[in-house]
């Protein structure tokens, strides 16, 4: 809070429930010019490489994921990593952000391989999140330390926080139960810290989650990191429900009523329910009023955290403009790829160029960043 003391869960339960908008975001605004009164916005030039979109997980929210052997299953070979990393480099690229499913057949020896290939180009490796990690440790019979040592000598420098989604296993039963817990989430998250390596943490929300889901959420951060004090950034962005399974059970389920009028307990036969579910719309995306709630909130609620990531991918340039007043002072990356989103339909593009533009109009100094959120270049 600007006063210094710190949520709890009420607090945050009872803002998330609140509807003064303004007001939160005022309060988050006053956070983020008291931890950054520079009033710089920065972000970072980068390419998502998504090197399998096999995965045996199963998410309900995900329309990116394929089954091993399915048609348009595939695995980048190193050829197409070098293209896609040179025409990053061209492009001023400091980072490559390295994600895919759960594959179930890639052995240890691949990643290290992949990573060893990518380290022959000057490029900060940004990869593989806890569920992958948890994932590849399985496969190849080895304890987190053990794989993640393996990893990092192959040349991983740093771990996205993606997977987390809502860290809370009552939800992630619900929406991904076949990917890693929260736990486990969590001590992927811890031992990367212990080993020196430097982390970020996402929240995806809008689906099935509550305000308690999302106040477990952050409080889980928040102690993590004042535990270990690894992470570098927060990011919360939107389920986009377009081309998800989550996006039509959870649409349909929401849409059938209880009962009918004067017949107290009655519920649709089975065959009806089909019917209706199957006549239903895809659950809607969040709005920006919700957006921005949560992301004020965020940064309220992570004292602990210095940086809070506005999230265009999801939102649009626009709204990620005026996210930069609720409390964020990071515009992300330039994305030169996005698979994972885009997937669900969403396919907002900002060039480096048009990001500058929309933070200096918003009355901020825009600064090329590296991983670390150290300054590279100011674009005054």
């Amino acid at each position: 809070m600007p006063d210094g003391s710190r949520l709890e869960k009420d607090d945050i339960v009872e803002l998330l429930r609140s509807n003064d908008l303004l007001g939160v975001g005022t309060a988050a605004d006053a956070v983020r010019q008291r931890l950054h009164p520079e009033d710089i916005v920065t972000y970072i030039i980068d390419r998502n490489i998504n090197y399998t979109n096999v995965c045996v997980s199963g998410c309900q929210f995900c329309a990116f994921s394929r089954s091993e052997g399915a048609e348009d299953a595939y695995v980048l070979s190193h050829e197409e990593l070098g293209a896609k990393i040179e025409e990053a480099l061209a492009l001023g690229a400091t980072q490559v952000l390295l994600q895919g499913g759960l594959h179930p057949s890639l052995p240890l020896s691949f990643y290290v391989d992949m990573l060893r290939f990518i380290k022959t180009y000057p490029i900060h490796i940004h990869g593989f999140s806890p569920p992958e990690i948890v994932h590849i440790a399985r496969i190849a019979g080895l304890s987190v330390p053990e794989c993640l040592e393996r990893l990092r000598e192959a040349g991983l420098d740093t771990i996205p926080g993606g997977g987390a989604e809502i860290l809370s296993d009552r939800v992630r039963q619900r929406i991904s139960p076949h990917k890693c817990t929260k736990a486990e989430w969590l001590d992927v998250m811890r031992t990367a810290h212990t080993m020196g390596m430097r982390t970020t943490a996402t929240m995806m929300f809008g689906h099935v989650e509550t305000p308690e889901d999302i106040a477990e959420h952050l409080l889980a951060v928040r102690d993590l990191q004042d535990e270990t004090g690894g992470f570098t950034a927060f990011i919360p962005w939107t389920f986009q429900p377009e081309n998800t399974e989550l996006g039509r059970t959870a649409a349909g389920s929401a849409g059938i009523p209880a009962c009918k009028p004067g017949s107290a307990g009655f519920q649709p036969a089975d065959g009806v329910v089909t019917a209706l579910q199957a006549r239903m719309p895809a659950l809607p995306a969040a709005g920006g009023f919700s957006y921005l709630r949560v992301l004020a909130i965020s940064r309220l609620a992570l004292d602990n955290i210095d940086n809070i990531q506005a999230s265009w991918v999801t939102q649009g340039g626009k709204l990620a403009q005026v996210a930069l007043r609720f409390g964020a002072n990071d515009m992300g990356s330039t994305m030169i790829e996005e698979n994972v989103v885009a997937a669900a339909g969403v396919t907002y593009r900002l060039p480096e160029e048009e990001i500058v533009r929309l933070i200096r109009t918003a009355g901020f100094e825009p600064q090329q960043r590296d991983t670390y959120y150290s300054v590279i270049s100011r674009k005054c």
